[in-house]
């Protein structure tokens, strides 16, 4: 386009300039005319040249902007007002270094959290097997005083074995639901089934410390397609936690309920208080607040409970919410409802989903 302008231009002015002399002298006037073409050719790199000036100049801000950024400086952003190609093509670069430097934000967080989860694993690992080693150590130098300190300390290296196990198999369960594929065995489970079996070997061992259960469940069965298996191990995970983390002698309630969509259940129990901060991190993995909220002596695990059990639930296209006011803990788990009245296409089919 400037090239055309110049060349209007140039036509212009050059017939201007030879009338002018025409007009001044007619004797010139010959003269001029074997002059038209390099007069021509003048005006129109003259004027080419003041028309491709600024565009020149955006192009070499927009050069040396691509060279700031290829250096690394991902903060930089070319600095170009215009409304046509050049303009776009700035806000492309601006928008190419933003992304490149989200991407890069994205990949620290990343490498922080690796070595953050590789940190918990050592320090939750090693915490167990440090006292595995004390306690087979003392048995095979006969370092007790009795048989039933020696009874004690071999009960004590299986109680630590088996937390190890524990521990190590909530890891493996978390790897597995974080990969890029994870198979759900769907089959046609009645939830109200499922939740009083899980009671039924719960109660025991709330009882056992202190806790008292109480049920308020549905007595008409509640039909969905689920993992029973994940699911079973997603609720135990809740029922496990209320029970760490309730003030003893405590309650822990458990409401089963449905509406014509979902199924809910909601696992209660009172405890410290939690901070802002500790709520919105208590879904992470390996984090743990037991400086604020007492176990009372119960073992506790790596940390991966609470994660593993929301990430069961979201794969079978559901929610776990934590509601928590002034120590009062609400875990709320949505599962989708099926009626017992529709047709089913399968009663057991092996689903693959992302997370």
């Amino acid at each position: 386009m400037n090239s055309v302008f110049s060349f209007f231009i140039a036509i212009i002015l050059s017939q201007g300039a030879q009338y002018s002399v025409y007009l001044i002298n007619r004797d010139w006037s010959n003269m001029m005319g074997h002059l038209t073409i390099p007069i021509f050719t003048g005006f129109f790199v003259l004027t080419f040249f003041v028309l491709t000036q600024r565009i020149v100049a955006d192009l070499i801000t927009l050069e040396r902007g691509l060279q700031i950024i290829a250096t690394g400086d991902l903060d930089y952003r070319v600095s170009l007002h215009r409304k046509d190609e050049l303009g776009r093509v700035a806000l492309n670069i601006n928008l190419m270094a933003e992304r490149l430097q989200q991407q890069m934000n994205k990949e620290r967080e990343a490498e922080k959290s690796k070595m953050e989860w590789i940190t918990g694993i050592s320090h939750d690992l090693r915490t167990p097997l440090t006292s595995i080693i004390g306690y087979i150590e003392l048995l095979r130098n006969n370092l007790f005083q009795s048989k039933d300190e020696y009874k004690r300390f071999l009960q004590n290296t299986y109680n630590k074995a088996v937390h190890l196990k524990s521990m190590l198999d909530d890891l493996f369960e978390y790897t597995r639901l974080s990969s890029n594929e994870t198979s759900l065995e769907l089959k046609h489970v009645d939830v109200n089934k499922l939740l009083e079996q899980l009671l039924f070997e719960f109660e025991p061992i709330a009882h056992e410390n202190t806790i008292s259960i109480v049920k308020k469940i549905e007595s008409s069965p509640l039909f969905t397609f689920v993992d029973s298996e994940k699911i079973a191990r997603a609720i135990d995970n809740l029922l496990m936690n209320a029970l760490k983390y309730s003030s003893k002698p405590g309650t822990v309630s458990i409401n089963l309920n449905s509406n014509e969509s979902n199924i809910m259940i909601t696992i209660e129990n009172k405890g410290k208080p939690l901070t802002l901060e500790q709520e919105m991190k208590l879904f992470d993995r390996f984090y743990k607040v037991d400086h604020a909220r007492s176990t009372e002596g119960i073992q506790t695990g790596a940390g991966l409970g609470l994660s593993i059990a929301r990430n069961i639930i979201e794969l079978h296209g559901g929610s776990l919410k934590l509601h928590h006011h002034d120590g009062n803990f609400e875990f709320c788990l949505t599962l989708p409802l099926i009626l017992e009245s529709k047709p089913l296409a399968s009663k057991n089919m092996l689903w693959k989903t992302p997370l």
